[in-house]
């Protein structure tokens, strides 16, 4: 038992250190997709995904490299499970990861939106979004989308730097 119980922490240690392929200063833990490691009794690694949107393009990469971390670490029998429900949400970024984000470059989101779904809205963020670089709330968003659909380009008045802005989900 004890050797089971310390072969699904190696396992869920190993799965967590697995960076994002869209924003590599993260791992997946840090961006709150990893959901859950489990050792079921045949051995097999269960590890629970879940994208941060409906179709998020990254997906496919994360289960192969969460699959292949674990496999070269010598678990033989890997399952990735893609769970749904509930739906992931930018309030499950770590700290750290929020930490990690800014010190990289990119504004961390704020607080997401309550009460059911998330619309999509094409108008500007409403709210002050704090340059990453220098601190500033003068700030103005320059595009909706940048290089992943969770981001927005954003642009400091202050320091004059652009930045990315990893939006409210």
């Amino acid at each position: 038992m004890v050797s089971t119980l310390l072969d699904a922490r190696r396992a869920r240690h190993l799965a967590e250190q697995v960076p994002d392929p869209e924003l590599p200063m993260l791992t997946l833990a840090d961006l709150g997709v990893l959901r859950d490691v489990e050792l079921t009794e045949d051995g097999t690694v269960v590890a629970s995904l879940t994208p941060t949107y409906s179709g998020c393009p990254a997906m496919a990469e994360m289960r192969a490299d969460v699959a292949a971390r674990l496999r070269d670490a010598g678990y033989p029998r890997v399952e990735i499970r893609t769970v749904l429900d509930p739906p992931w949400t930018s309030d499950w970024i770590t700290p750290a990861g929020r930490t990690k984000l800014a010190e990289h470059g990119i504004a961390p989101p704020g607080p997401a939106p309550r009460g059911g779904p998330v619309a999509l809205v094409l108008s500007p963020t409403r709210h002050a979004v704090t340059c990453p670089r220098c601190g500033s709330a003068d700030t103005e968003e320059t595009s909706r989308f940048a290089a992943t659909s969770c981001k927005a380009l954003w642009r400091c008045r202050a320091c004059r730097e652009p930045f990315e802005y990893v939006k409210e989900i």
